[in-house]
């Protein structure tokens, strides 16, 4: 069981002599949900740690792709059933008849809605991060306090970053992990300036079931890798050095 980040170096350098292993799962998340199996830490979509006080992280290396910092739904209760009501939008991805909103929102800009001529953005003011559609700030928002609560929870300042190479697509992709990095020098008022800058985003992704009951994916707070040295100090995590 890996506790601390001893226990997790000892344990890439096995991963790593792997070489290729074909994903547990197929599609973006599957970098980080083979390489957690492979290191036997369970898959957590609570807002804890991934294991110590470290929360794990993985990429494929060269791709420019979008890491989850962490989840939190907007408030008040039943948010989303107002974002979904109001801006969602037929979708021939599902077959079900009922709305989607599928969208990534950033506060420098507005993001097109598909299909409805609606536009949405973060609006950021001292109390709180609000969805401004192109009219109005709409009372659907973020509080900082509880957003302060959900980083410091989640990260306490402690990130495990790991690169990998890929091959192959679908059900098929391979894995071959390389290096991994220990990330620090972030808090949570980076985290406030980057989103007001724009450079962190939020993903709302809200669906629902044939029923008409909402199916919340997951609203997630994400920063692209490319970003990283913007806002991280890195060191390449080592067995040599221990």
């Amino acid at each position: 069981m890996i506790e601390d980040l001893e226990d997790f170096i000892d344990a890439f350098d096995e991963v790593k002599l792997l070489n290729w292993v074909q994903t547990h799962r197929s599609g973006p998340t599957g970098v980080g949900k083979t390489l957690e199996d492979l290191l036997e830490i369970p898959e957590n979509n609570l807002d804890e740690p991934d294991f110590g006080e470290y929360e794990l992280k993985a990429a494929r290396k060269n791709n420019n792709s979008m890491l989850t910092m962490f989840t939190k739904a907007p408030e008040p209760a039943r948010s989303n059933r107002v974002l979904l009501d109001k801006f969602g939008y037929s979708s021939d991805k599902y077959d079900n008849g009922k709305k989607v909103l599928h969208a990534t929102l950033s506060a420098d800009r507005f993001t097109n809605i598909e299909g409805s001529g609606v536009q949405l953005k973060l609006h950021c003011d001292e109390e709180k991060i609000s969805i401004q559609s192109n009219d109005r700030i709409e009372d659907i928002y973020w509080s900082k306090d509880n957003l302060e609560k959900a980083f410091n929870k989640k990260y306490k300042n402690k990130l495990v970053y790991v690169k990998s190479d890929s091959r192959g697509t679908g059900d098929k992709e391979e894995f071959k992990y390389l290096e991994a990095y220990l990330l620090s020098g972030f808090d949570y008022d980076s985290m406030i300036n980057f989103l007001e800058q724009g450079i962190i985003k939020v993903d709302i992704r809200i669906g629902q079931y044939s029923d008409g009951r909402i199916h919340d994916h997951g609203t997630a707070f994400r920063l692209a890798t490319k970003d990283f040295p913007l806002m991280f100090q890195s060191e390449l995590l080592d067995s040599k050095k221990l």
